[in-house]
């Protein structure tokens, strides 16, 4: 598993100018697709297309191709070849924090006992799994750098 990924996108534009469609591939990943209302969307959801699939590709234990050399990518006219980077410590730690609602009976007394205490039951119950599973961990906001962006 790599950190940071880049692959070229063909940009496809469709459309006039007042309601163009930029239509996105990546001729080394078939099936990662997407689409945009304008470049700056465009480059947004390609950067998004190619974290998610390559993520999947990685937790699928699939063998991810390298990226092919940019000029040998035929295109058309109305097609660029855009290089798009995936910078995936921030897409893995995202999927890896995203709360998932999980539905809990208790019975009516502790609850009402919890509330009169202003108890974030949520926070209570993943404090006492980690403490459960002997995890103990901070989970704070981390910063990545590259060398042309910073993500938070």
């Amino acid at each position: 598993m790599q950190d940071i990924y880049v692959y070229p996108a063909i940009f496809t534009f469709y459309g006039k100018e007042q309601s163009p469609v930029i239509g996105i591939t990546f001729p080394d990943l078939p099936g990662c697709v997407s689409c945009g209302e304008n470049p700056a969307n465009a480059l947004h959801m390609a950067t998004e297309a190619l974290e998610l699939h390559l993520l999947g590709m990685e937790e699928d234990n699939e063998d991810i191709p390298e990226p092919s050399d940019v000029f040998s990518i035929e295109h058309e006219k109305n097609q660029s070849v855009v290089l798009i980077e995936a910078f995936m410590p921030r897409i893995r730690d995202f999927v890896n924090n995203k709360a998932v609602n999980k539905t809990v009976t208790l019975p009516q007394w502790l609850v009402s006992a919890g509330r009169a205490k202003d108890i974030n039951f949520s926070q209570t119950l993943q404090d006492a799994l980690m403490k459960k599973l002997g995890i103990h961990r901070e989970i704070k906001r981390r910063k990545y750098k590259t060398k042309s962006k910073q993500y938070a």
